[in-house]
């Protein structure tokens, strides 16, 4: 089975966890929003705003790829946002697969931080689809490699 790397510098093994996932069928642009909505969050606190996501009480803030993006006034401090269900499923699998990764190295996940999300391009599925007289459509599907750390942080009193 093939390892793959993290663009993550610091990485302290014993303080910290890590979890990847690799050739996702979603929205590069989508993903990029949703790792900047959960970064420095909790890692309950970010399943649990993402389970809201997904029953629509929670909107992602898009602060980048906002182009002819409907205004939302129910966005704090930013007026477009959405609802990235497709995204924010294989997200949430990360999450799972990375408290357990967390558990599995004895952390604490109550004390879990996530102090990495990023969402990089994979390759391209290209496929064409055929068009009157003889003519093809090219249709590309550019994957994603989301990849999270969390990093255990103890309480300030």
């Amino acid at each position: 089975m093939p390892e793959f790397g993290y663009s993550l510098q610091s990485y302290e093994p014993d303080r910290m966890a890590r979890a990847s996932g690799r050739d996702l069928r979603i929205s590069w642009k989508k993903a990029v929003e949703v790792c900047r909505f959960i970064k420095g969050k909790k890692l309950t606190e970010a399943k649990e705003l993402l389970e809201r996501v997904l029953r629509r009480e929670v909107m992602i803030p898009f602060t980048t790829f906002n182009r002819k993006r409907a205004h939302h006034g129910s966005i704090s401090k930013h007026s477009s946002g959405g609802y990235p269900i497709r995204v924010v499923r294989e997200v949430l699998k990360i999450l799972k697969n990375l408290e357990a990764n967390a558990e599995g190295k004895g952390l604490n996940t109550e004390k879990l931080v996530i102090v990495h999300a990023a969402a990089h391009k994979g390759p391209t599925i290209k496929r064409y689809i055929p068009r009157a007289f003889g003519r093809s459509t090219p249709f590309f599907q550019q994957l994603v490699h989301v990849e999270l750390a969390a990093k255990e942080v103890e309480e300030k009193t």
